[in-house]
């Protein structure tokens, strides 16, 4: 199975998770996520009255120079750990 495969397996097994993961996690997932599908963060910062995201935004560019492909196996490792609860 191809890792772009095993990404989005992983994609959509995400939401359907039993347990919904925390902010942090959800805030990680959403970062390693855009960072597998688009690369670098690009775009304006949003301002600081819209504080989620201001913080999406900063997850995503903390993965600044991650390839697309660390990230997207990355994503898929975390969505494994969250499916079997460790």
């Amino acid at each position: 199975m191809t890792l772009q495969i095993q990404f989005e397996q992983a994609l959509a097994d995400s939401k359907n998770l039993a347990d919904r993961p925390d902010n942090m996690t959800l805030l990680k997932m959403y970062a390693l996520y855009k960072q597998g599908s688009k690369g670098d963060a690009d775009g304006a910062r949003p301002g600081f009255t819209d504080l989620v995201g201001r913080a999406k935004w900063d997850a995503w560019d903390a993965l600044k120079g991650v390839t697309p492909e660390h990230a997207m196996q990355q994503y898929v490792d975390l969505v494994a750990d969250l499916k079997s609860g460790i």
